[in-house]
């Protein structure tokens, strides 16, 4: 019988929240040691530079049927959902997201792969990358470096280059703004260069609003103070989904805590009722983000939905939207999540940076491989 890892007592776990703790630049700074909210505060500059390093890469339009195919994982791959959000009605040919370690046989040559991997090292990336190639579609990269790089620079693939030194997660801007770029030059959309340089405008602006020298009643800060002690169900609707699963994947990774995200009108024909079964259990917050484009069908169900949930949840929040344009929602979606997480994790005494529990597996699983190899 083989052995197993016990399971950690609550005792072990992080420590609880404290609701009532401080968010002050000074307060964040003694839990976020490796200053992860710095890179949340440099998004507006990200867009700016992300713009340029596309334009730098030389990247040769045309049009191409198949749309565009973003591969990745994580918070590489979240780029093509947020790119595919802000384009919305807009599009001319397929964006989607792939996040696994194969594209499927009927990948069509006419579509533009875009393999982004920040480490440039992501074994599901990589696979993708071959493939792309073996079925003979036209490839673009996004990375850092790593293999990916290196495998592209010897096939003749464009590089896309993103500086180093930050967490994969911290590039969110980077990689959705490359992908909105290579829809664009692909033709699966229009040009969003311009709505993309005045997003970076209106997040300069809500920096100053919601960063850690914000007033202690800015917005994230009192987000963060409401979901304190809960667990966050994140819902979004239309372009706010993709957001939506941003938030959720920043609590896990940031504030270290189980967090959800469902779409609407999805979730009302499955989750709504779920909510029934929800007192008693761990306190569950319901927050709803608010999509500034949605038509007034789906704003009425949003705030339907919201009514229904509100009866069960522990807490409720609806989060308005900000911006002109779509890319400028997304952008500020993003934005305001990523200041909700590491808030969240400061209220919790956790810093922010480390994904330990990722590591860990990551270090697992390439010891069984080694492992299953030697005894194959």
């Amino acid at each position: 019988m083989s052995e197993r890892t016990p399971v950690r007592s609550p005792a072990a776990q992080a420590p609880p929240f404290s609701g009532g703790g401080r968010l002050d630049r000074a307060a964040v700074e003694v839990v976020d040691r490796l200053a992860l909210v710095r890179d949340v505060e440099a998004q507006p500059h990200q867009i700016e530079d992300a713009l340029w390093r596309v334009e730098s890469a030389r990247l040769a339009p045309g049009d191409r049927p198949g749309g565009l195919i973003v591969c990745g994982m994580g918070g590489s791959a979240i780029g093509g959902d947020l790119a595919a959000a802000a384009v919305g009605a807009r599009r001319r040919a397929p964006m989607r997201t792939v996040r696994r370690a194969a594209l499927e046989p009927a990948i069509s040559r006419e579509a533009l792969v875009l393999c982004a991997s920040y480490s440039g090292e992501t074994e599901e990336t990589l696979a993708c990358f071959a493939d792309a190639g073996a079925a003979g579609a036209e490839r673009v990269v996004l990375t850092t470096g790593g293999r990916l790089a290196a495998a592209a620079r010897a096939e003749g693939v464009p590089v896309i280059g993103v500086p180093a030194g930050m967490q994969p997660r911290a590039a969110v801007a980077y990689m959705f703004v490359g992908a909105l770029e290579c829809a664009a030059l692909c033709g699966a959309a229009p040009s969003l260069r311009g709505e993309a340089e005045e997003a970076s405008e209106r997040l300069r602006r809500l920096v100053g609003e919601w960063g850690p020298d914000a007033p202690e009643d800015a917005l994230p800060k009192r987000l963060a103070r409401r979901l304190a002690g809960h667990l966050p169900v994140i819902y979004g609707a239309a372009a706010t989904a993709a957001v939506a699963l941003r938030w959720k994947t920043q609590v896990n990774e940031n504030a270290k805590l189980p967090a959800f995200s469902a779409e609407l009108p999805e979730a009302d024909h499955n989750e709504l009722n779920a909510w029934e079964g929800a007192p008693g259990l761990a306190p569950l917050a319901a927050i709803f983000l608010d999509d500034g484009g949605a038509d007034d069908a789906l704003r009425r169900r949003v705030a339907l939905t919201a009514r229904e949930i509100g009866a069960f949840a522990s807490a409720l929040e609806e989060v308005p939207a900000f911006g002109s344009t779509p890319v400028e929602r997304v952008a500020a979606g993003v934005l305001l999540g990523d200041f909700v997480s590491v808030y969240l994790a400061v209220l919790r005494g956790v810093d922010p940076t480390p994904v330990e529990a990722i590591e860990r597996f990551k270090r697992a699983l390439a010891s069984a491989e080694d492992a299953e190899r030697r005894l194959g």
